[in-house]
């Protein structure tokens, strides 16, 4: 396994190269700001989630809208999800349901890429692209505004990074470090990141002197004169304090929960990557990303949800909704929970739904976002919004809000163009 950080041009940056990186743009900008105690979570389900089916049923619709599924009463009065969502049913207290979302594009790669970062892909996009941003991703946005707290990363991706996920104009140091492997796997590690579970503190040292000595250039006079090689030295050292760090290691630690809270949260990627990205923000993370696939139900959509996708997402968020309360955490982490697009209102004929980004749900959680409530409605057959809608700027608006950073705040190209993180999203007054 291997975790590394993606930058705007590929992945993989090494973590010397990633500091010195970060203390070069640290000596240009200005010092963070905004809500230094909030941090973000976001649960992307690739693909597209069928919120007709889950969060935005239509029972008293024909029935070849309302599906198969049953809804099911909340601890919310007069909110409903699916029979297939029980135990996040009992947490509806815990989140709020933005029903009044819309987008135009109901394409993969560019509607990802719209909700990801605001802003719709302009001509010339290019979904193969991995990574593809034209403009950054919200957690970009955030590593970049914000800053690192203390050693650790201020943006972290996983299992992967999601091709819309990084930083854009906005470079290297807006990247996010990149778990490029399943937390559920037995052998789950971050050999990149941490020594071995045997090597102790003392014998990474020994191999540290090891590489010094073997490094003879690095010890020459001729590299004493030569400042980027100090820097190297310099940032090559703190990589190795970083691997020691007990807030590293305890961040990426999953062993170290009890066997009954992985079993709530689910012995698969879903609620085990949910579980990571509560330990992440509990040990200083400002955003993690969680990349969730495979969403896209054209065919058979009713049994793979009921049989695969719906358990794991049941099981993964309600845990995490409740863990966070339980740790006191839940007014200070934002957890959002969004795909690229809904499905079509009308069931195909292969019992699958199609793209549609005309009409999407929402769940939002903590972090400013006021819980208990139901924000929008569509119409009677989920086709569109009812009255005033939403849509992905104002949901960067919202976040960035929530988080203390000002939607209106410009960042410049390399070339010296002024970009603004949001130039027509509002905060969603309803939900804050």
């Amino acid at each position: 396994m291997r975790i590394g950080v993606a930058a705007g041009t590929g992945f993989g940056l090494t973590f010397d190269a990633l500091l010195r990186r970060q203390a070069a743009a640290a000596a240009e900008e200005k010092p963070p700001k905004g809500r230094d105690d909030v941090s973000l979570i976001v649960l992307f389900l690739k693909g597209g989630l069928s919120t007709i089916d889950t969060l935005d049923l239509k029972p008293n619709a024909p029935v070849e809208f309302r599906g198969e599924f049953d809804p099911i009463s909340t601890t919310v009065p007069g909110m409903q999800v699916c029979e297939h969502l029980p135990r996040l049913a009992q947490q509806a207290h815990r989140f709020s349901l933005l029903r009044s979302f819309t987008h135009s594009d109901s394409n993969h790669g560019p509607a990802d890429h719209w909700m990801l970062t605001g802003y719709a892909a302009r001509a010339g996009f290019n979904p193969n692209l991995k990574p593809n941003n034209q403009y950054p991703s919200i957690g970009s946005i955030v590593a970049k505004t914000l800053g690192p707290r203390g050693s650790i990363p201020p943006y972290v991706c996983l299992p992967r990074m999601h091709p819309s996920g990084g930083p854009a104009y906005l470079g290297p140091t807006a990247a996010p470090f990149v778990v490029d492997a399943d937390p559920n796997s037995p052998d789950f590690s971050v050999p990149d990141l941490l020594p071995p579970i045997s090597v102790d503190s003392s014998r990474l040292g020994s191999r540290r002197e090891l590489l010094q000595t073997v490094d003879r250039y690095a010890q020459s006079r001729e590299a004493e004169a030569n400042a980027d090689v100090n820097t190297t030295r310099t940032f090559r050292e703190k990589a190795f304090s970083l691997m020691v760090s007990s807030q590293t290691k305890q961040a990426f630690d999953i062993e170290a929960e009890s066997t009954s809270l992985r079993d709530e949260y689910g012995r698969h990627s879903m609620g085990q990557s949910c579980l990571m990205a509560r330990r992440l923000v509990e040990a200083g993370v400002r955003c993690v990303t969680i990349d969730h696939t495979n969403w896209d139900t054209h065919f058979d959509n009713f049994n793979v949800l009921k049989k695969d996708l719906l358990p794991h997402l049941d099981g993964g968020l309600s845990t995490l909704l409740r863990d966070l309360h339980d740790r006191g955490m839940s007014e200070k982490t934002m957890v959002v929970v969004m795909g690229e697009f809904g499905r079509t209102p009308r069931v195909n004929k292969d019992a699958g739904r199609d793209h549609w980004g005309p009409s999407n749900c929402l769940l939002l959680s903590g972090g400013g976002i006021r819980n208990g409530l139901v924000v929008g409605e569509t119409n009677p057959h989920g086709e569109k919004p009812v009255g005033e809608s939403t849509g992905p700027a104002d949901l960067v608006a919202t976040i960035c809000h929530c988080l203390g950073i000002n939607p209106e705040e410009e960042f410049h190209t390399p070339e010296g163009r002024p970009v603004k993180i949001t130039n027509s999203g509002k905060v969603i007054s309803g939900l804050v």
